[in-house]
């Protein structure tokens, strides 16, 4: 098999160490004649009980909201009662209660791909769903996560919640799946937990138990046998949390470092200045309608008495292409990358956002959080303009916008008249840059932040704030690679959100730069040819 192997980065940084794969489920034994439809149609609900049962047990127990709330979640699809009544209909028409759930939720998947977007990136809950309630029909245990002895980097498939659950950092060195995609279940909870991550690798399933392995979850790139190091006699003692949390160069350059979140829950224990991206879309992934302005008052007052006196940027609602809304699929669309997403989806929904900003607004006035808030996918001054108007008629002082279309990165300095800060979103301002699909394994190349084209429109913005006196910072998960970060201070951003695993190596890296050696990285990076003499270039120096 190839030396390199690549994929999507999905969590940032890197690990090296031996890679063990995940068994496989229990496969469907052979159809066999139904002679007692009443016993099979029991077998099945005993078995259905039994897996949403175990999912709600580890739900529970787990101290990751995040990984709670995806569990919980799966547990209500298992509880579903159009999953009984299509399986007591397949047992009837002659299949055994294994085969009768197999074919009722390959229909439900078959459902969610057609969405696409983020509803088929759920299709893999429903397999996982599938495999639990067959073992149990069966009578068969489901793997668990391998137990080398060692700290191990995992390989499979992809994660079910229940498994990507139970991941621990203490084991578990890194993540390798050949299916999934940036927004998948295995990336969110490796992200939390700081696990570097490549998934839609091809050629993963193909690396023996006990390969050693390097990981790169920044660049996409999975290096079959590198060798490990020797540990060190002592290990290196933990570094303790900063009295002062903000994030400087060696000469004392502010560089703000900034959560990205989801909930409120994802801050516990972060050291961080405050919060860089809070992604709303969260609250409203599992609502058939929108949810009301209560609840989304609730949900960002918990994250604002989180970060009392401290930055919070409350990104709006960022729904469309990978991340479809049930309420809001009144079109189909030929090209949703292209279509009706971010801030477009006020102009068939203008209430959802007039809601959104109000329930923001009411929080705020609440808090001693300094509350800012920022719309994606603009793409033209006079959006932003628009936006801005909603949010200060709200009372809402500080408005931002994202840059994650190339229109609206060469229009910064226009756009910056007009707003009061800018944030880069790296991950759609490549896909739009380089006309590659973000889910997409092979474009993998053209996705990495390293791209020079990609640095040149960081930099375009950078420095239409500075001539301004406007911050501009990057809440792409690019901005968790610590070279990166370093080439990213160079380039003139002001912030940095990440997840907030990743802040501590960070806030080293530009500890151990000056501003000057940062501006030579960046401009380094930018003269290369490619990202892997960016990289290179900026090792060097």
């Amino acid at each position: 098999m190839p030396d390199l192997l690549r994929g999507l980065g999905a969590s940032a940084g890197a690990a090296t160490g031996p890679a063990y794969r995940l068994a496989d489920p229990p496969r469907l034994p052979a159809p066999r004649p139904v002679t007692d439809p009443d016993a099979e149609v029991d077998r099945a609900y005993a078995a259905i009980d039994a897996v949403c049962r175990d999912i709600g047990r580890r739900a529970a127990v787990t101290a990751d909201e995040t990984a709670a709330e995806i569990l919980r979640a799966q547990a209500a699809l298992a509880a579903d009662r159009t999953l009984r009544d299509g399986v007591a209909l397949a047992v009837r028409a002659g299949h055994e209660a294994p085969h009768a759930v197999a074919a009722v939720l390959a229909d439900h998947r078959a459902a969610l791909l057609a969405a696409g977007g983020l509803l088929a990136a759920r299709a893999a809950d429903l397999d996982d769903l599938r495999d639990r309630v067959v073992a149990h029909c069966l009578g068969l245990p489901m793997p668990a996560l391998p137990e080398p002895g060692c700290p191990f980097v995992l390989i499979a498939v992809d994660l079910a919640p229940a498994d990507a659950a139970l991941l621990d950092p203490a084991r578990v060195l890194a993540v390798v799946t050949s299916a999934g995609s940036f927004v998948s279940h295995t990336a969110i909870l490796a992200r939390a937990r700081g696990l570097p991550t490549v998934v839609a690798c091809g050629g993963a399933l193909e690396i023996a138990d006990g390969t050693v392995v390097t990981v790169d979850g920044t660049a996409g790139r999975v290096t079959v046998g590198r060798t490990v190091p020797a540990p060190a006699e002592e290990p290196p003692p933990a570094p303790e949390e900063p009295a002062d949390l903000r994030g400087r160069t060696a000469d004392g350059h502010h560089v703000a470092l900034l959560a990205n979140i989801g909930c409120a829950a994802e801050l516990a224990g972060a050291a961080v200045e405050g919060v860089g991206l809070f992604r709303t879309e969260l609250l409203f992934q599992h609502h058939i309608d929108p949810p009301t302005t209560a609840e989304q008052i609730d949900a960002y007052a918990e994250v604002f008495a989180a970060m009392p006196g401290r930055q919070v940027i409350v990104r709006t609602l960022d729904a469309g292409a990978d991340k479809p809304l049930p309420f809001l699929r009144d079109h189909d669309e030929p090209n949703p990358a292209l279509g009706i997403r971010g801030l477009r989806v006020a102009r068939r929904r203008a209430d959802i956002l007039r809601t959104q900003i109000a329930a923001i607004a009411a929080a705020a006035r609440a808090s001693t959080a300094r509350v800012a808030v920022m719309a994606p996918m603009v793409t033209t001054v006079s959006e932003a303009a628009q936006f801005t108007a909603l949010c200060r008629d709200a009372g809402l002082p500080t408005v931002g916008v994202m840059i994650e279309v190339p229109a609206a990165a060469v229009r910064s300095a226009e756009i910056l008249q007009v707003v009061d800060f800018l944030s880069v979103g790296t991950n759609d301002l490549s896909q739009y840059t380089f006309a590659a699909d973000r889910r997409s394994g092979e474009l993998a190349d053209l996705l990495d932040p390293w791209q020079p084209a990609l640095l040149s429109l960081i930099a375009l913005c950078a420095a239409a704030g500075a001539a301004v006196g406007r911050p501009v910072g990057v809440c792409g998960e690019a901005a968790a690679d610590p070279a990166f970060a370093v080439v990213l201070a160079g380039l003139g951003v002001t912030s940095l959100s990440m997840s907030p695993p990743a802040v501590p190596a960070v806030r080293a890296a530009l500890a151990a730069h000056t501003l000057e050696e940062c501006r030579a990285a960046a401009q380094r990076a930018l003269a290369a040819a490619d990202p892997a003499a960016a990289r290179a270039a900026v090792t060097r120096l």
